[in-house]
């Protein structure tokens, strides 16, 4: 295979945080920092909500890996890579390893559920305190935990699949039967596994005992693997009606006498509805995704390095428009100094935070402490009022559509 143009980012670990305030290096120090951070007022001119921006390490405690913490993929993983959408497009092989993969993986994740961290999200959404939430994560945890807090899904979902011809969206669920039906083999190897009890395990290094690599992205790994006998099928859609191709021609739709794609297609395939590695972010959701920041007065950054661009780019953004930051993330951050810089070293958390935890164990008892401070009769903490039917949510409206 070709060596890819594309490169990773920081898949090396990265410098460790300065903790903000410097109080904030224990648990009560961390409370009342972050405490200060939703009650002290948003900055003149903006509005008084929260926007959270949250990545892997959230989901680590629903017992999925994250990229680059400490049991990540990059580190214990070293030759791991994700498949570029340009691979998924022009290559059949390409495709087959990799619905063979996610074949394998797909139970674990739909079993998975959101853990206290995406249910304290929803918490403090309900306490007024947080309008909106952009995620990284494809897990769809977030709407799951949440559906009243808008939630814009940065990368994608994997609850979908999605035609690269026609745009038509099926459920995973619905694929995933396919696959079975089309794989007796490898459906009676997936049930040998679940019964092993292999994908049960939160445990990476009990799951790599048993010869198996589970990656965020839903896949599951197995050395030496025989994935050039892996079947999938074509889009329903594009099958029956096959489309017309950038050149004018009709595209070329088949399948054998069971169901299974024809090598020798050029329209009709079906991608999981995420942004792969090389694949842009539509402009629409970059448009949403920008709006949510600008629509708050400040941004909780949970589990993530914000080593992709793409989540990067918008705590530049809220740190640009003069928003306080809070950033909840175990293990450093991609160029976090920048979002901390020209600070007040005596200031509390009013004007930002950097806490080094774990949120899964942070966020539930700072949602305890805010209800206990709160004032009674009113949804917020002392302060502006923050109502949800205000937190133009309709930024989201064609998102949830």
């Amino acid at each position: 295979m070709r060596k890819p143009l594309l490169r990773i980012p920081y898949t090396d670990i990265l410098p460790s945080p300065t903790t903000i305030p410097s109080s904030a290096t224990t648990l009560p120090g961390a409370l009342a920092a972050l405490h200060n951070f939703f009650r002290s007022p948003a900055p003149k001119g903006l509005p008084p909500s929260t926007v959270v921006l949250s990545g892997a390490g959230l989901s680590v405690a629903s017992g999925l890996a994250d990229y680059r913490g400490d049991k990540g993929t990059y580190r214990v993983n070293k030759t791991y890579r994700p498949i570029y959408y340009h691979e998924f497009l022009s290559s059949h092989e390409a495709r087959k390893r990799y619905w063979a993969r996610s074949f394998l993986g797909w139970s674990s994740l739909h079993n998975a559920k959101p853990n206290s961290g995406h249910h304290a999200v929803r918490d403090l959404g309900e306490l007024g305190l947080v309008s909106s939430v952009v995620t990284q994560n494809v897990d769809s945890f977030h709407p799951r935990a949440h559906p009243d807090l808008p939630t814009l899904e940065l990368h994608g979902y994997l609850r979908a699949t999605v035609c690269t011809s026609c745009w038509n969206e099926y459920p995973r669920d619905t694929f995933q039967d396919e696959l079975a039906r089309l794989n007796p083999v490898w459906a009676a190897f997936l049930k040998e596994v679940v019964a092993s009890g292999a994908l049960a395990t939160e445990d990476p290094d009990e799951k790599r005992a048993k010869g198996i690599r589970m990656n965020p992205d839903g896949d599951v790994e197995l050395p030496e693997a025989p994935y050039t006998t892996f079947r999938y099928p074509a889009c329903p859609h594009c099958l029956a009606h096959p489309p017309t191709l950038a050149d004018g021609s009709r595209g070329l739709v088949e399948v054998d006498h069971e169901g299974a794609w024809s090598h020798s297609n050029t329209a009709g395939i079906l991608k999981p509805a995420v942004v792969m590695f090389g694949e842009s972010i539509s402009h629409k959701v970059k448009q949403s995704a920008e709006g949510a920041v600008d629509n708050a007065g400040r941004m909780l950054v949970l589990a993530t390095s914000l080593a992709t661009y793409s989540a990067w780019r918008l705590a530049k953004r809220a740190k640009d428009r003069g928003m306080p930051i809070a950033i909840v993330n175990l293990g450093g951050v991609r160029g976090e100094d920048t979002f901390f810089a020209h600070m007040d070293p005596q200031q509390t958390g009013a004007e930002g935070v950097r806490v080094e935890m774990s949120t899964e164990n942070l966020l539930p008892t700072l949602v305890d402490e805010l209800r206990r401070t709160q004032t009674p009769g009113t949804n917020a903490l002392p302060g502006p009022a923050v109502s949800l039917k205000q937190s133009n949510g309709v930024v989201f409206k064609d998102m949830l559509s």
